[in-house]
């Protein structure tokens, strides 16, 4: 079983700032963080754009750019963690969009597909994800994916 509270320690030991702008995980992420005392040492936000309009207010993601690809797209995934470190400056920087369901899927966009972006050390990765399950397992899969990840990429 993965260990939240380890991995979360672990970055907090070492000093790592992070911020996190979610969608479909509603803020799931970020209160994992803000569940361990002391994070306020590393933690600089926690962004829940869920809709349209906040990605493009908070986060600058140009409307074109939602209208061509979807608010679920490797393109939006990219800008908002591109968008989000150039807010924060966090070390780790974190965006998720997807779709966590029951509805809003279609046959090219799943019940399930979510894009992880990450920048760490000024890189930017996308990663592209098919979960499946209900809402609150595509929920989980999706924290659970990028918890791991920061595990590995630190």
């Amino acid at each position: 079983m993965l260990s939240y509270k380890n991995i979360i320690n672990k970055i907090l030991s070492e000093n790592i700032s992070i911020s996190l702008a979610e969608s479909c995980t509603g803020g799931k992420l970020s209160k994992l963080f803000t569940d361990v005392p002391g994070i306020s040492k590393i933690f600089e936000m926690g962004l829940v754009t869920y809709s349209n309009k906040s990605k493009v207010k908070i986060l600058k993601i140009p409307k074109n750019i939602i209208n061509k690809y979807g608010a679920v797209s490797e393109e939006v995934a990219a800008l908002m963690v591109k968008n989000l470190f150039k807010i924060s400056k966090s070390k780790i920087c974190i965006s998720i969009t997807g779709i966590a369901g029951p509805s809003g899927g279609s046959k090219i966009k799943p019940v399930g597909l979510v894009f992880i972006g990450f920048t760490i050390n000024k890189r930017t990765l996308v990663f592209k994800k098919n979960f499946k399950g209900n809402r609150k397992q595509i929920q989980k899969k999706t924290i659970d994916f990028c918890l791991k990840k920061i595990k590995e990429l630190i």
